[in-house]
């Protein structure tokens, strides 16, 4: 999700990766939604806010997992995204990661799965997420530089160095865990290849920020190659 929704949004992940027919595709993303749902297994909460909701996956599980519970969803302005979420009744809306559209402690649990990649200010996103959430956050990001090598082995964006496009943040497991612990403590963190995920319980108040993490990498990728 990017600064300005009304721009187009660039994006590595239009291709279905929930239902691809690969075999080794299908094996990883049952590691990524094995290590999602054991991570909120412990969690029971009362209102539920997904950012980066694409066409409803992540959010269509959680309705399962928690019925009855309200669950809000959120993504940059996508017709043919609005026509999924109408389709699998999901509430959903249009909006901006670094400016959310709802008051402080509105959710006590918050996703960004495969979110915080793409958003060219993730020190901003990460402030809203903790401005909206007084309980615990789960949080997915490619795991670099595994992320990178698995597109080069497949040859995929061999030009950009197998950077994903869209892809404008970089993190190892130890770097991302770092950067949300700046207003999170994390308390759990999994790495089903090729991502890292993790839970965190949000912080009275936010630790010092001013330090810049340099394992964190942000780039500017050339354009597609």
């Amino acid at each position: 999700m990017t600064a300005d929704p009304r721009k187009a949004a660039p994006t590595g992940n239009t291709y279905d990766k929930y239902g691809s027919t690969n075999p080794i595709e299908q094996r990883m993303m049952r590691g990524f939604l094995a290590a999602l749902d054991a991570l909120v297994d412990g969690c029971a909460p009362t209102r539920i806010l997904e950012i980066g909701v694409g066409e409803g996956e992540v959010m269509a599980r959680l309705r399962e997992r928690f019925p009855g519970v309200p669950i809000v969803g959120l993504d940059l302005p996508d017709h043919a995204l609005a026509g999924h979420w109408r389709d699998r009744g999901l509430s959903c809306a249009f909006g901006d990661a670094t400016a959310l559209p709802f008051p402080d402690d509105a959710f006590d649990l918050v996703l960004a799965i495969e979110v915080l990649e793409h958003v060219p200010q993730p020190e901003r996103a990460l402030a809203e997420v903790h401005r909206v959430c007084s309980g615990s956050l789960v949080a997915s990001v490619p795991f670099e530089p595994i992320w990178r090598a698995g597109n080069i082995a497949r040859r995929r964006y061999l030009r950009r160095l197998g950077n994903t496009p869209g892809h404008v943040n970089h993190w190892s497991r130890w770097a991302f865990r770092r950067f949300v612990a700046r207003r999170f403590t994390v308390d759990q963190v999994r790495s089903p290849l090729p991502w890292t995920i993790l839970l965190a319980t949000a912080l009275a108040e936010p630790r010092d920020t001013t330090t810049v993490d340099v394992t964190h990498v942000a780039s500017t990728a050339r354009g597609p190659g």
